[in-house]
């Protein structure tokens, strides 16, 4: 595909069957059988401001290289402003297709798209999806799911209202007997989680079952996937380590893998393998299990930053590879046995998409898939050879003082032996987890301190009663109680009449409001910052402290020292490079070329002593002629 047209090439002999004169093509796909060819164009208006028809569906076959739209038989043209769920849905055997429009789902026959075969009407619909089965079953949503049978719209055979749904994904099994309905809300009002809340239900499309899947592990749920034989399911859910289930076809869990770091699964075409990996912010481990051999183990395979992974259609291989624009280095191919042999390997400086070549997998015959094991590529034995094997697995870091101990079960996952992960409901990030460090308080540079009982720890006294007192709050309390015990005794042996007892702040007057600000302006002076209060409480402070204010010695008089007070100053001598002195634009000027001679000499005493410098310092150095040049002119000399 380039920018100008799209050319449709048989890849079994390598021709070219026809060639589409379609313009900046930003997404296209084939119907079911190879039909049609689908392509969405970004939207754009016309001259007259009408929004071009930027979704054509045009037949496979017919026209050449040369030829225009009309010759090509474009089946429809509509217009699609959305670059999600661009594309028609059509049925299994292509005799019908499906868009979705305001409120409704519009169905039309493959071969005619200029006339609405039928529609469903549903107030606020949002995404559909058709079963790929023998039954021509749609599933519709939002706040509730609806399947219908697609010659009989008039009523749903199948439904289910959902409390908690913002958004749903919809997954039919091949057959198209039984549904998978993923709800997530936006934000989780429990306050367990930053992206919302995740469920899953099972319905199927004949009406006679309808469930919700109870997962027995918190956390969001990750990945769920049929299997190709339509009885049975895989989901991946949990807080990591994430737990991987398969379910039967009445949400029952069958088998239960290991815990790990992992958030795929994929079935193998023919249903005999399953694999579970860990992509994106994980390490990209692949396990690998045969399901007719009770889910053994088969093997791991390393695919670090691998952003597609995919099933041969033979079932014997898997493709992984790393993308871009997700990762803009290491970009590539590999593929992999079912064994865990690499088998090929191909690095490419950029890389926006690979894909399997659709075929049956009817077409290949399983046998035995890991006897005998294929010869690898040249170019996997290359990489094979080059890669350096570590000496030992790296593992996490530890501190020299917990080197050669056993890690304790606190700092261990749950797939080690650890505790688990439980959520306590608070998304604050200075709680701990799983008993790790203390609830932090909410704390303002400069501000008194908090206690536990909300009040300051220099401040009022907490309740009566109160026995959980901060250290610093229990410590005002007791000074408070041995000055009250004090007043009591001078009361008793008549030291003090009651009324003639100060309280603590006026007999205090160091504490006092005026004493306070009085050391604060102190302080601010003492520091070079300006007295800012009023001149009358400044001349009030030098009245109480006069010790600290003696007088000065008046200046010195003209006649002291000997000169006439009309004589007239000499101005002191300033030279261009003395410091502190302003002078005329000329002495500036002079200043800073001189600065700039000094960096020049720096610089080639740094070259001379074999330092590699940059090409900016070198141009740098180049101008000391100009430099010298200009202080001659200036009438400086050396």
């Amino acid at each position: 595909m380039n920018i100008g047209r799209v050319t449709v090439v048989d890849p079994s002999v390598g021709h070219v069957i026809t060639s589409l004169p379609a313009q900046n093509v930003y997404e296209l796909g084939f119907s079911p059988l190879g039909t049609f060819i689908i392509t969405w164009q970004r939207p754009s208006k016309d001259d007259n401001g009408d929004a071009v028809k930027n979704l054509k569906v045009w037949r496979v076959v017919g026209g050449g290289a040369d030829a225009d739209e009309d010759e090509h038989n474009v089946v429809g043209r509509f217009v699609q402003k959305s670059q999600t769920g661009w594309n028609l849905q059509y049925t299994y055997d292509e005799q019908y297709c499906a868009r979705v429009v305001t409120n409704e789902v519009q169905f039309y026959q493959s071969g005619d798209l200029a006339t609405v075969w039928n529609k469903l009407r549903v107030e606020g619909v949002t995404d559909f999806a058709v079963s790929p089965g023998e039954n021509h079953s749609i599933a519709g949503q939002p706040a509730a799911v609806k399947v219908f049978n697609v010659a009989n719209l008039d009523a749903p055979v199948s439904q289910k209202n959902f409390f908690k749904g913002d958004k749903v994904q919809l997954k039919w099994n091949d057959q198209g007997t039984n549904l998978i309905v993923l709800a997530q809300t936006e934000v989780d009002k429990s306050g367990k989680s930053y992206y919302g809340e995740t469920t899953l239900y099972l319905l199927s499309a004949n009406g006679g079952f309808d469930s919700r899947i109870d997962l027995d592990k918190d956390g969001p749920i990750h990945d769920v996937t049929w299997s190709p034989n339509s009885k049975e399911f895989g989901v991946v859910y949990g807080y990591m380590p994430a737990k991987t289930t398969i379910f039967n076809t009445k949400a029952n869990p069958t088998h239960s893998f290991a815990l790990g770091p992992r958030n795929t699964i994929l079935f193998s075409p023919h249903g005999k393998f399953v694999l579970v990996a860990g992509f994106g912010n994980l390490a990209g481990q692949m396990d690998i299990y045969d399901m007719e051999k009770d889910y053994e183990k088969i093997c791991t395979i390393e695919a670090s930053n691998a952003s597609v992974c995919e099933w041969s259609p033979d079932g014997k291989h898997i493709l992984t590879a790393t993308t871009s624009p997700r990762l803009r280095v290491d970009n590539g191919v590999r593929i992999w046995h079912v064994g865990g042999g690499l088998m090929y390997n191909e690095e490419l400086q950029e890389l926006y998409h690979v894909t399997w070549r659709p075929q049956s997998p009817k077409s290949h015959p399983l046998d035995n898939p890991l006897h005998p094991m294929p010869t690898p590529h040249a170019s996997a034995l290359a990489y094979l050879g080059a890669v350096k094997t570590p000496s030992k697995p790296a593992g996490a870091y530890r501190p020299p003082g917990a080197r050669g101990t056993l890690t304790p079960l606190a700092f261990k996952r749950e797939d080690e032996g650890g505790a688990a992960y439980v959520s306590n409901g608070s998304l604050s990030l200075g709680l701990g987890a799983n008993g790790f460090g203390k609830p932090r308080k909410r704390e303002i540079p400069g501000a008194e301190a908090v206690g536990d009982d909300n009040q300051a720890t220099t401040g009022t006294a907490p309740a009566e009663g109160d026995e959980n007192l901060t250290k610093a709050a229990a410590k005002n309390k007791k000074k408070r109680d041995a000055r009250k015990a004090k007043d009591a005794a001078d009361k008793a042996t008549g030291l003090a009449p009651p009324d003639s007892v100060p309280s603590v702040t006026a007999a205090n007057p160091s504490r006092s409001p005026e004493r306070r600000d009085q050391k604060r302006h102190e302080r601010n002076r003492s520091r070079g910052q300006l007295d800012t209060r009023p001149r009358s409480q400044q001349r009030r402070k030098e009245q109480r402290q006069p010790e600290r204010h003696p007088q000065r010695p008046p200046p010195p008089t003209a006649a002291a020292n000997g000169t006439s007070a009309d004589a007239p100053q000499e101005a002191p001598e300033l030279s261009a490079t003395s410091p502190g002195s302003g002078g005329t634009a000329q002495d500036k000027k002079t200043r800073a070329l001189l600065k700039k001679l000094r960096a020049i000499d720096d610089l080639k005493m740094r070259r001379a002593g074999g330092e590699k410098l940059e090409g900016t310092q070198i141009k740098k150095m180049d101008t000391e002629d100009e430099v010298r040049k200009e202080l001659e002119g200036l009438g400086w000399t050396d």
